[in-house]
């Protein structure tokens, strides 16, 4: 279930800092956003699909730690990504 180059490339050149940047926390939360909408869908046809289930839990998790860094090092950024991808943070 990964994502068409396109439209990795797409959220890379939205969110990236620099020209070159495809690891900041930014980018890699706008990448995994994507993934878990896509797989979410994926689930909700395909219901009895647990090995998806399980990569989406391992997503899900992995996107938590990566915003609990974010809040932690700049917390305006953190503010501004949940708001743009519409992700619920505590």
């Amino acid at each position: 279930m990964a994502l068409d180059s396109a439209k990795k490339n797409e959220i890379i050149a939205k969110y990236a800092r620099g020209e070159n940047d495809t690891g900041s926390p930014e980018v890699q939360i706008a990448l995994l956003t994507a993934r878990i909408k896509e797989l979410t869908d994926h689930l909700q046809t395909n219901k009895k699909d647990h090995s998806s289930r399980l990569g989406l839990l391992k997503l899900v998790s992995k996107r938590k730690r990566f915003l609990k860094y974010l809040r932690k090092t700049d917390f305006a950024k953190f503010n501004s990504i949940t708001k743009e991808l519409e992700i619920r943070a505590k």
